[in-house]
């Protein structure tokens, strides 16, 4: 599998709370660039809109701990869904018939692995990011 190299490191930071916060200032930066749904174009879908809404409320699913270790990669993954050309590791979703999950690899800068996964509606062709995760 080829893998992403970011040009930024994990988001810096002790508490769920400073690192969320981070993460937030990020999030707001790319809302503020679209009218309604937040969304990224990414390079590997030919440009097209991958929405990130879906990301905050998979994210409060889990755990405090687990929420603060997916939120330090979370510029790292947006800079992946940008610009990355790397093919992902592609599955039907086994939680949807009309759903396919993509499984994109990056390393962030100093070199940590780092997975980002993003959901394809096959009806309307929507691109969803839902999650991103170290492998451990």
């Amino acid at each position: 599998m080829n893998v992403y190299h970011s040009k930024y490191n994990k988001l810096a930071g002790t508490s769920y709370r400073e690192i969320e916060g981070k993460a937030r200032l990020i999030y707001k930066s790319e809302v503020a660039k679209s009218k309604r749904n937040p969304y990224v174009r990414s390079a590997f879908f030919k440009k097209e809109k991958v929405f990130l809404a879906l990301f905050w409320s998979h994210l409060n699913q889990k755990t405090r701990r687990c929420r603060k270790q997916r939120l330090k990669y979370f510029e790292c993954a947006l800079d992946l869904l940008k610009n990355t050309t790397c093919a992902p590791i592609t599955k039907p979703n086994p939680n949807g018939r009309n759903e396919l999950v993509h499984r994109f690899g990056g390393i962030t800068k100093d070199s940590e692995l780092f997975y980002v996964q993003v959901k394809e509606d096959l009806k309307s062709g929507e691109k969803h990011f839902i999650s991103v995760f170290s492998p451990e």
